[in-house]
C-alpha cells in the first residue's frame, strides 16, 4: 500500500499532525508514507519514521510546473490522500492525481472531491486543530466516529528529532560563544509570527526581557530566528546591549538549528508561532505570549507551558493585522508581565523537580 499524507502549511500545524501520523504509520506499518509538503516545511519531520520519504511542492509556480508535479503525484500511483490541510487545492491534487481513497475534512466547498468526508467543526467555535487531525487519522485507521465526537482519545503526544546535521549545526555556533556566556543555563526567545504582523511582541519588550533574564535571572539568552525574522533579531539583540544576549541571526539559517537550539534550552519565551511547538517534543518549558488568536485553536495540552494573554474587549480577533489599528494586545503586554511569567514557570519547574 502506498500513502499520501499532506501535511499543513504551517510549521507548527506540522508538529502538531505528528500525533496523528504517528497512529497512521502503527496502523499501516507495512505500507509506503510519502509526505506532500511545502519546501518550508519538509524539514520538519527530519530524523523521525513517521514518513519514509517527502516531496516538496509550491504554490503559485508557473502553469506548466503544476502539470509537471501533478504527472509526477500520478506515477506515484498512491492508494490513498490523506488531506490534512483543509485546503480546496490539496483536495483537488489528489482528485487529479486518480488517488482512489481520499480523507479530509468538509471544508472550502471540497466535500465532492473527497471519498472519505469528515464533518467540519463550528469556526466560530476554536478547537484543537491537533485533534482535528488525530480524528481524520482515525478515520484512515477505520474507526467510526460520531458527528459530535470532537477528540478519538488517541495520544496528543507530538515528535520532533534531531539530526547528526542538526547538531553539528548547533556545535559549530555554540563553540563560537564565550566560556560566560556558556557556562550559564540558556533561555531561547522566539520572536516569529508567519501569521502576520498581528502576532508580532515589539523588538523593544523582547529587549527588556533579555536584559532582566541575563542581569536577574543569571541566564543566557538566545533569540532564534529564522530568514524573516532576521532583522528582528539582530535589533533585540542590539537593543539588550549585553554580552550574555546573542541570536542565531548571524549563522546559515536553518529549521534543524532552530530545533536544536530550543532543545538545549532551559525555557522558551515564545510568540503563537511555529517553533513555539518545538518545546513540547523536546519537553522544554515555554512560556506563550497570545495576542489576536485564541488559545484554543493550537492548544497541545503540555503540561509544563504558560499561556500570557491580555484580557481586552477587542479579542482574541483572529486577525493578522490589528483591525483598530492600536495592536494593544501584544504592545500593551508588559515586559515585567511576561518576566514575571517566565520566574514563575522556572519556580514551578524546580519544585516539580526537588
Amino acid at each position: 500500500m502506498k500513502i499520501a499524507v499532506f501535511l499543513p502549511n504551517w510549521i507548527g500545524d506540522a508538529v502538531m499532525a505528528t500525533p496523528a501520523l504517528r497512529v497512521i504509520r502503527e496502523e499501516f506499518s507495512e505500507a509506503e508514507i510519502v509526505s506532500i509538503q511545502r519546501p518550508y516545511v519538509a524539514d520538519v519531520l527530519d530524523g523521525l519514521t513517521l514518513v519514509d520519504r517527502s516531496i516538496s511542492w509550491k504554490s503559485g509556480e508557473k502553469l506548466i510546473s503544476q502539470f509537471r508535479f501533478l504527472r509526477q503525484l500520478r506515477k506515484e500511483r498512491f492508494d490513498l490522500a490523506v488531506l490534512f490541510p483543509n485546503s480546496f487545492r490539496s483536495a483537488s491534487l489528489a482528485f487529479l492525481a486518480g488517488i482512489h481513497r481520499r480523507v479530509g475534512i468538509n471544508r472550502d466547498h471540497r466535500s465532492w472531491l473527497l471519498t472519505d468526508v469528515l464533518t467540519a467543526g463550528d469556526r466560530q467555535k476554536p478547537h484543537p486543530a491537533i485533534d482535528e487531525y488525530l480524528r481524520i487519522a482515525a478515520v484512515v485507521s477505520g474507526r467510526d466516529l460520531s458527528e459530535s465526537e470532537a477528540a478519538p482519545g488517541f495520544s496528543r503526544t507530538m515528535e520532533l528529532a534531531i539530526t547528526d546535521k542538526d547538531r553539528s549545526r548547533w556545535t559549530a555556533f555554540w563553540n563560537k560563544q564565550t566560556a560566560e556566556f556558556k557556562s550559564r543555563p540558556l533561555i531561547c526567545l522566539n520572536p516569529g509570527g508567519a501569521f502576520g504582523a498581528a502576532k508580532h511582541w515589539p523588538t523593544a519588550h523582547f529587549a527588556s526581557l533579555a536584559q532582566r533574564i541575563t542581569t536577574e535571572l543569571k541566564r543566557s539568552v538566545l533569540v532564534v530566528c529564522g530568514p524573516a525574522e532576521k532583522q528582528e533579531a539582530l535589533q533585540i539583540v542590539a537593543q539588550a546591549d549585553n554580552p550574555f544576549v546573542t541570536s542565531l541571526a548571524a549563522e546559515p539559517l536553518h529549521l534543524g538549528l532552530t530545533k536544536a537550539a530550543i532543545q538545549q534550552a532551559e525555557l522558551l519565551v515564545t510568540t503563537d508561532s511555529g517553533p513555539r511547538h518545538f518545546a513540547a517534543p523536546f519537553q522544554v518549558p515555554a512560556v506563550t505570549l497570545f495576542g489576536p488568536t485564541h488559545q484554543m485553536w493550537s492548544e497541545t495540552f503540555y503540561d509544563r507551558s504558560l499561556p500570557v494573554q491580555l484580557d481586552l474587549d477587542c479579542g482574541p480577533c483572529q486577525q493578522r493585522v490589528c483591525p483598530l489599528g492600536h495592536h494593544r494586545c501584544m504592545k500593551d503586554l508588559g515586559a515585567d508581565q511576561v518576566f514575571q511569567a517566565v520566574v514563575s514557570l522556572l519556580n514551578r519547574e524546580q519544585q516539580k523537580a526537588a
